[in-house]
């Protein structure tokens, strides 16, 4: 028998554990009128529950709970609040719920046996249990097992996980108030929600010395957050039995084998109004009311709250989520202003005006874009495409890639900083992943029966033989490439699509009358482009989900040893594929279509039959823009779709379904139950899906300046699609430390990288302005219109009667057409070879790269070097901290010491005293 005396409460908990029989004793005292104790009720709660027998306690089975409530109490569960979050006693609070069906017909009496074991086990570890009957939920088939941590068992687990409790209000001032606070009033929440507790000095739990600490209250002093984390913590160590040989342990596998159906931390309350129980809290109604509704949109993140209620790794998401939205508002603004900038000199750009002009564009006769039923066809037909093209090929394209090589430098290096000061805020400086992250998995412990030693602990832990990790990883790295390869081959496929349907496009809006109004508008790139994304962005969306699981099921097989190492295999594995699925078809119009062509009479083939795509004669930089626009925001459209309505859909059709009697009670777990689990990786993909995003604004803003302004638009609405499905429509989700945005930073940083690269390229071989700037400088004869002849000049010649193969078209009175490409005419001595001028912008195009590159590399190492990445003032406050820590700590242990050398002589009291004060004074200036 295991008794458990709560300090400073009346409440004696007497835990009884037995072979046949493990119960929950509670007895309560109360006060008669004449001021007398009596004993109180008296419950008795079986580990596995079955069915509820009043009367006498006597001769119950191990499978049958009894609740015996004394009339005079006039205790009736059914007048609980619907929000209670504790036990029948309304004194212990509910800090987990597990949930389960017995069904007999399914494995019935193994999953049994497996619950009583576990259950006992539980109750040996300290924990308190008490079950609901199936009589009493509202499908009338679903137990609930209620556990509740104990003092003992926090102060306990608190000690083993390190973590960090008050021990005196801070009392360094705050930082100086910002002269401009005023202009961001109508931004700020209310302080009590900002800042839902004070600011104290802390320092690791100690079981020993818990006068040290500041402790009001012992039922609020560890916050539910904290409490759920270790009866987590408990919860998937706990040992159930031995199967097949070997040792089982954790609620996952419970879970995963259908012993348990659901296991949660409870939320605080209803989320659209308070609770009437004074004794719940209403933190989710406060974060629901000012953070998750989206007319909040403008307002700043209450972080402390959603930290306190949700964990620091939580905490760390949103932070950082909203650091970057923050950011992107600066880099939307200018990329507004170039998009503006082209809006206006759109009327004014010769090389449109020479292509829309009759006399011009109108006389020049093009080669036909296809081996078979192509024409050829006049340059004017593509007037409109080439004005828009301006939009986002000119002048200020170069700027904004500059620009956006240095902001991602500086968004990254100010998260650092922004990272340090919440670590400093919320206890994380010393926070070690050894804690938490390098703990063993469960399912390494059970599925590794050979044991080594390890040299720092010195005890015996198991392993995975490397023979064994080898032949895992190569299944794994060959699954990996065969996805990968897979998706080369839709984008291949997509390829020969573009390649097969131009021509069907363009003869059918040659022959439908229908389509001739808008067919300056529509012309059949422009609609083999468009069509051809849409069905790109289906096979990304189809890829990406049958993806997924695979990824985590060979992760799974590797058999990561900590959750650190599975959580970054796994992100490696997901960001790998998706980077060459999202982005692969935006490389391949970027630095591919269009460069490897060939000239008429000597086209290249892919698979010597499709004939290789040719660019617009204003270049393809207007396809990469609407390859980029139609799978970034079909992304983002759908993401949200499917993280706001289709949870809920899911919910509503849940509780629909549960709802069999609206007259019995619908209690808080019964509510928490109905809703869908957030699981281990619910943050993953939310990083996920903000990093792809990151690529798309990063790799190729080049090509479209508008990119910041829809990701700002998308993550203002992403922060309350988040925060409301987090509060309302998700179980909560166990509390976890975490003190950065993990391997994410390092995969951000060489995007970052990346991103200089291609924006080069994009800027040098992707748009016109090289060739436009050599014509410019180099080959211009009218010095009052320089660019004037220039779309003559970027056209080479070809006589028609040198077609290998007459190609299918009508001929009219022409016997020449022109082709994008810089090559001598037919009656030149090089004939159809590349003239200088092509060399000339090769070669300039290079240059600019190399120039480009350079240039923003050193302004970006610049600014990573000026800027440290913890600011000073935060430096000042940790060593402050440290050092005040250092002092009480030392007081603590001085007045202790003074207490037991009390009946001591003054002689040896003072010679001690002293000897303790020089260690502390040692200390400090260490410290």
């Amino acid at each position: 028998m295991n008794r458990l005396a709560k300090r400073g409460s009346e409440t004696l908990i007497e835990m009884v554990a037995t072979d046949d029989d493990i119960a929950v004793l509670t007895k309560f005292k109360s006060t008669n009128p004449e001021g007398e104790e009596s004993n109180g009720p008296l419950y008795k709660t079986n580990s596995t529950a079955g069915s509820e027998l009043p009367g006498s306690s006597e001769g119950l089975s191990s499978t049958e709970t009894t609740l015996l409530i004394s009339d005079h109490q006039g205790f009736d569960k059914r007048q609980q609040s619907k929000d209670s979050i504790f036990f029948c006693d309304g004194v212990r609070r509910i800090d987990y719920v597990l949930s389960y069906v017995d069904d007999p017909k399914q494995d019935g009496d193994k999953k049994t046996e497996r619950r009583k074991e576990f259950e006992n086990n539980l109750l040996k570890s300290g924990l308190e249990l008490e079950t609901e009957d199936k009589k009493d939920s509202e499908d009338g088939r679903t137990y609930f097992v209620k556990i509740h941590a104990p003092w003992e068992v926090l102060t306990t687990y608190a000690e083993v996980l390190n973590i960090k409790m008050p021990i005196r209000e801070n009392d360094i001032p705050s930082a100086m108030e910002n002269p401009f606070e005023c202009m961001f009033g109508p931004f700020r929440l209310p302080k009590e929600v900002m800042n839902p507790e004070p600011d104290y000095f802390t320092a690791p739990f100690s079981k020993q010395r818990q006068e040290l600490f500041f402790i009001e209250d012992e039922n609020t002093f560890f916050s539910p957050s904290v409490r759920n984390r270790i009866v987590y913590y408990i919860l998937s160590r706990c040992p159930y039995g031995t199967e097949e040989g070997k040792k089982k342990f954790g609620i996952k596998r419970l879970l995963s084998n259908g012993t348990y159906t659901a296991a949660y931390p409870l939320h605080d309350g209803q989320y659209w109004k308070k609770s009437k129980d004074q004794n719940c809290g209403n933190e989710r109604y406060t974060l629901y009311t000012q953070w998750a509704r989206f007319l909040r949109f403008y307002k700043e993140q209450p972080l402390d709250l959603i930290r306190r209620y949700y964990g620091e790794r939580i905490g760390i998401y949103f932070a950082w989520l909203g650091f970057y939205t923050e950011m992107l508002f600066f880099a939307a603004v200018v990329g507004l202003i170039c998009f503006i900038y082209g809006l206006i000199t759109m009327t004014g750009n010769m090389s449109s005006i020479e292509i829309c002009d009759e006399s011009i564009g109108g006389e020049i006769i093009m080669c036909p874009l296809c081996d078979k039923n192509c024409e050829y066809w006049k340059l004017n037909s593509t007037c409109e495409s080439s004005r828009y093209s301006h939009l986002f090929d000119n002048v200020a394209t170069l700027f904004f890639a500059i620009f956006m090589g240095i902001w991602v430098t500086l968004f990254l290096e100010l998260w650092k900083r922004r990272q340090a000061r919440l670590e400093y805020e919320w206890d994380l400086v010393d926070f070690e992943e050894e804690q938490q992250q390098l703990q063993l998995r469960p399912e390494y412990e059970a599925k590794c029966t050979q044991k080594k030693k390890n040299p720092v602990t010195q005890e015996m832990e198991p392993y995975l033989p490397l023979t064994s990790q080898a032949l895992r990883f190569c299944f794994s790295g060959a699954t990996v490439l065969f996805w990968i390869s897979l998706i080369i081959a839709s984008m291949i496929a997509v390829i020969v699509y573009r390649l097969s349907v131009y021509a069907a496009f363009a003869s059918l809006m040659e022959d439908t009358e229908t389509l001739q109004p808008i067919s300056s508008l529509l012309t059949p790139q422009l609609a083999t482009s468009v069509t051809a994304s849409c069905l790109n962005f289906v096979i990304i969306m189809i890829l990406n989900f049958l993806y997924e699981r695979i990824a985590i099921w060979i992760t799974d097989m590797e058999i990561p040893r900590t959750h650190l190492e599975y959580e970054n295999r796994l992100t490696m594995k997901m960001f790998l594929f998706q980077f060459v699925n999202y982005y692969s078809s935006c490389f391949y119009v970027a630095f591919f279509k269009g460069k490897f062509v060939g000239y008429p009479g000597a086209y290249t083939y892919m698979f010597n039959k499709w004939r290789n795509e040719e660019c617009d004669p204003a270049g393809c930089l207007i396809e990469l823009t609407t390859q980029l626009t139609i799978i970034m925001a079909g992304k983002q459209i759908w993401g949200n779709i499917q993280e706001a309505i289709l949870p809920w859909v899911w919910n509503w059709w849940r509780r629909r379904r549960a709802r069999t009697n609206s007259e019995k009670l619908y209690s808080r777990w019964e509510q928490d139950h109905a809703l869908q689990s957030f699981g281990a990786l619910g943050l993953f993909y939310e990083y996920l899906e903000m990093v792809i995003q990151f690529g798309f604004i990063t790799l190729f803003v080049a090509s479209f300046p508008l990119a910041p302004l829809l990701a700002l638009m998308n993550n203002i609405l992403e922060i309350r699609v988040d925060s409301w499905k987090l509060t309302t429509q998700y179980r909560r989700p166990v509390a976890a430390k975490a003190h950065s945005i993990g391997v994410w930073q390092e995969i951000l940083n060489g995007m970052a990288v990346l991103s200089v690269v291609t924006n080069a390229f994009i800027v040098a071989f992707t748009s016109d302005m090289i060739p436009r700037l050599v014509y410019y400088y180099a080959y211009s004869t009218d010095h009052n219109s320089p660019m004037s002849g220039y779309i003559n000049n970027s056209l080479s010649v070809f006589k028609i009667s040198d077609f290998p193969v007459e190609p299918g078209a009508s001929l009219g009175t022409f016997t020449t057409c022109r082709y994008r490409d810089y090559r001598y005419p037919p009656d030149h001595e090089k004939k159809y070879l590349h003239t200088m001028q092509f060399w000339h912008i090769l070669a300039a195009k290079m240059a600019f790269i190399i120039i480009m590159e350079h240039i923003v590399f050193i302004v970006k190492f610049f600014v990573a070097w000026m800027i440290p990445d913890v600011p000073s003032e935060v430096k000042a406050r940790i060593k402050r901290e440290k050092f005040l820590t250092i002092q009480i700590l030392h007081e603590y242990e001085l007045n202790k010491l003074k207490e037991n050398l009390c009946n001591r002589t003054d002689y040896q009291v003072e010679k001690e005293v002293i000897a303790t004060e020089g260690k502390r004074e040692l200390a400090q200036v260490m410290a």
